[in-house]
């Protein structure tokens, strides 16, 4: 039996934090690990954990060194942060301020047609954190949203042809206020 996405997923949320995952089956060694752990291990079905180990090591998800006292360390492996980052992805949400700032942000960008996949997503999750579409390749909003947009650029290894502005001005400003249901 598989290890459910849910499961899947905080395990390797948690990985991608640095926390080294130390699993044993010694009862001795195991009570030790488990003191210093954050409560979201303990949470995770310890059954469903070591599937998931296995499961993570058959898929190259993650190396998995022994210590000479007995324990397991589970350590990402590029690919299983790669995966990880994915679901931080799909996870991400920009924060409105209870009051407006007056600045609009404005996420101009220029993806070449060879990553016209990348550039489809893009605009894609733009929309879904509530962006509006200005132009194809230009998305207003009106929050702080520099380390989402910094996150998804890294992500989609896009830096070099996204831009990120912030103006205190733009035409149709009436308009974008209604939108955006901002007084």
């Amino acid at each position: 039996m598989a290890v459910s996405w849910s499961a899947r997923q905080k395990i390797l949320l948690l990985l991608l934090t640095g926390l080294t995952l130390g699993l044993t089956r010694s009862p001795r060694h195991y009570f030790k690990i488990l003191k210093n752990v954050p409560k979201a291990w303990r949470e995770i079905d310890r059954k469903a954990l070591y599937r998931a180990v296995r499961e993570f090591k058959k898929e190259r998800l993650a190396d998995i060194m022994e210590r000479k006292d007995g324990t397991l360390e589970m350590i990402l492996t590029e690919k299983g942060r790669k995966r990880a980052l994915k679901y931080k992805l799909d996870e991400i949400k920009i924060k409105r301020p209870a009051k407006w700032d007056g600045k609009w942000r404005i996420v101009i960008f220029d993806i070449p047609e060879k990553m016209k996949r990348a550039r489809e997503v893009l605009r894609e999750k733009l929309r879904e954190l509530g962006f509006k579409e200005l132009q194809k390749s230009v998305f207003i909003y009106p929050f702080e949203c520099k380390d989402e947009i910094d996150f998804i650029t890294e992500f989609f290894n896009l830096r070099f042809c996204i831009r990120l502005i912030r103006s205190d001005f733009i035409t149709n400003e009436a308009e974008l206020k209604l939108w955006f249901k901002l007084s």
